[in-house]
């Protein structure tokens, strides 16, 4: 989920899933026990993602919570669908490290330190990237609302 919440089509996540656990396992001498082991997997694939993406640019799509679907109906589905894809283009258009703070925090569930270890950075920095993607999503949220109020409303010459 992390990968393709960072940009990554499907089938590219599975081969950078792939390869960030490939890369784990010859690393694990490395690994600090002392530290979260979950927190240096995502590290590892947040490298590997960013390393790819470098290499070319990959589209960002957000996948539905299947066991969300599972217990909707047909029309349901159709709108939390949209929704999603809504919110996933705001994300797409954040930068990469305000998108990367927003994934690791509501979708991986991670606290602030685990999220600086892996982003290699200071919890400061952290809470202000959050801060501001949060800040940076309502802008534009609502200034979606706003042209679409505005194209309701009849003009008058």
């Amino acid at each position: 989920m992390l990968l393709r919440g960072m940009g990554a089509e499907p089938q590219d996540a599975q081969d950078l899933t792939q390869e960030a656990f490939i890369k784990a396992y010859r690393k694990l001498d490395q690994h600090d026990p002392d530290k979260s082991f979950a927190a240096w997997l995502y590290t590892i694939a947040a490298n590997i993602f960013k390393d790819s993406k470098k290499r070319k640019k990959i589209p960002t799509e957000l996948l539905a919570e299947q066991d969300q679907i599972a217990e909707k109906g047909p029309e349901e589905i159709l709108l939390l669908s949209e929704k999603q894809k809504e919110m996933q283009y705001r994300i797409s258009k954040l930068p990469v490290n305000y998108r990367l703070v927003l994934l690791l925090r509501y979708t991986n569930d991670l606290n602030y330190a685990e999220i600086s270890e892996i982003m290699g950075c200071h919890v400061s920095k952290v809470q202000n990237d959050l801060y501001r993607a949060r800040l940076k999503l309502k802008k534009m949220m609502i200034g979606e609302e706003r042209i679409d109020h505005e194209m309701l409303e009849a003009r008058r010459f």
